[in-house]
């Protein structure tokens, strides 16, 4: 899965090099100042994802496989087309950004269940706010791109409203694992104190001026709370 991901973020690269070149935190990408050229670039994500894709197929299971092409796919074709037109661009990305967990679910189960599409809704979740918050601390190089992201078009204030609107839904989605029985009591505890304090930063930023400061803020602390996820998910079914 890691390969595929990979393919994904190397021919991203190609596709986005004129976009890459107007902001700060991408104008020194290996395709953008052409140390790795067009040609080379397609020919190194074609390899990773076909080994990628091949190494599913053989050790792991074809739905699996059929999980990374549906994220590769939106990845690389609809949110690419959609974050240049459209603030929902993010929304579309958050499909292929949910993908791998689904896909390490899928790899130990081979089917898609309750528990597969909790897991698909929690990452969809947190990662709006975590790409908003990121939207927040580099708006002036999405705007210098051209990018319609939320805080460009309609504004910090309704960005920090979603941002509480999608942290309430992902500590929501993410408790509902233990309310369906998949993981045990010690899980559910772990993501509602984090979530109830990821909640907290966020009604904090309210009232915040320094937009670009909190907006970093809170997407390291989304970074803790990933990891948390990650590591609870992956424990709370051994735990009471």
């Amino acid at each position: 899965m890691s390969l595929v991901i990979a393919c994904g973020c190397v021919i991203n690269n190609f596709i986005d090099r004129s976009i890459d070149v107007k902001m700060a935190r991408t104008k020194w990408r290996r395709s953008v100042i052409r140390q790795v050229g067009p040609r080379q670039t397609i020919a190194y994500g074609i390899v990773l994802g076909v080994i990628g894709f091949g190494l599913l197929l053989a050790y792991v299971n074809p739905l699996t496989a059929a999980v990374g092409a549906v994220g590769l796919f939106f990845y690389l074709v609809m949110y690419s087309i959609w974050k240049r037109r459209s603030p929902l661009g993010t929304v579309v990305g958050s499909v292929s950004g949910a993908m791998p967990i689904v896909g390490g679910y899928t790899a130990v189960s081979d089917r898609l269940d309750g528990a597969a599409l909790i897991l698909f809704l929690s990452m969809v979740f947190w990662q709006m706010p975590h790409f908003y918050a990121i939207a927040l601390y580099r708006y002036e190089d999405y705007k210098k791109a051209g990018l319609p992201v939320l805080p460009v078009v309609k504004g910090v204030r309704r960005t920090k409203l979603q941002i509480i609107a999608y942290v309430t839904a992902f500590t929501l989605a993410a408790c509902l694992l233990t309310v369906t029985g998949y993981t045990g009591y010690v899980y559910l505890a772990a993501i509602a104190l984090l979530g109830t304090i990821w909640l907290w930063r966020g009604l904090r930023g309210l009232s915040r001026q320094d937009d670009t400061r909190w907006g970093r803020g809170m997407f390291l602390f989304s970074l803790i709370v990933l990891m948390t996820f990650c590591v609870s998910v992956a424990a709370g079914a051994l735990l009471p």
